[in-house]
C-alpha cells in the first residue's frame, strides 16, 4: 500500500474534429486515438501506476479511454462522473475512501492540467496536458482542496518513448 494517496490524471485520447454536425459530447476517439491510448495505458501499467479507482468523465471520447485503461489492466472498472466533464468542478472526487490508494480521473483540458497545477500551487495555465498524456500527484493533505506534489507529467511521446 501506498503511503499517501496518489492522483493519476489521464486526458482523453485524440478525437473526431468538432462539427456543426457532432455535439461535443459524442465526439469518439479516432482509430489513431484508439490504438495510441491503448499505448499510453500499457506503458503506464508497465510502469506499475495500477489504481484503485478509476473516474471518467461522461463524454464519449473520455469514457472510451477509460474503457482502454480498464481493458489494459490500469484499473479494476471505471466509473462516470459529472464533475469531469468539461468546466465542472472536479474537487469533490479527491475525497476517495482509500486514502492509501491510487485514484485516476480521466478528462479533458483545460480542467485537468488546472486541477494538477492548483494541487501544487502552481498558477492555472503553467501545466498542459497533451491528449492521452499523464500526471501523477502526490496528495500530501487533503480537505476541500488538497495539496500535494508532482510525481509526473509525461505526453504520449515521452512515455512512448520510454518503453
Amino acid at each position: 500500500m501506498l503511503k499517501s494517496p496518489e492522483l493519476l490524471l489521464l486526458r482523453h485520447g485524440i478525437a473526431e474534429e468538432r462539427g456543426a454536425d457532432r455535439p461535443d459530447a459524442d465526439r469518439a476517439l479516432t482509430t489513431y486515438g484508439q490504438r495510441r491510448t491503448l499505448a499510453v495505458v500499457r506503458r503506464l501499467v508497465a510502469l506499475n501506476l495500477h489504481c484503485d479507482r478509476l473516474l471518467t468523465s461522461p463524454f464519449t471520447r473520455a469514457w472510451q479511454t477509460a474503457e482502454l485503461a480498464v481493458a489494459a489492466g490500469l484499473a479494476p472498472a471505471m466509473y462516470l462522473a459529472d464533475q469531469l466533464a468539461p468546466g465542472a468542478d472536479p474537487y469533490p472526487l479527491l475525497r476517495w475512501p482509500e486514502r492509501s490508494g491510487r485514484l485516476a480521473l480521466v478528462g479533458h483540458e483545460p480542467d485537468l492540467s488546472d486541477l494538477a497545477a492548483a494541487v501544487i500551487g502552481a498558477p492555472a495555465g503553467s501545466l498542459v496536458l497533451k491528449k492521452a498524456g499523464a500526471v501523477l500527484l502526490q496528495i500530501q493533505a487533503s480537505g476541500p482542496r488538497p495539496h500535494g506534489r508532482l510525481r509526473l507529467l509525461m505526453g504520449p511521446g515521452q512515455l512512448l518513448a520510454s518503453n
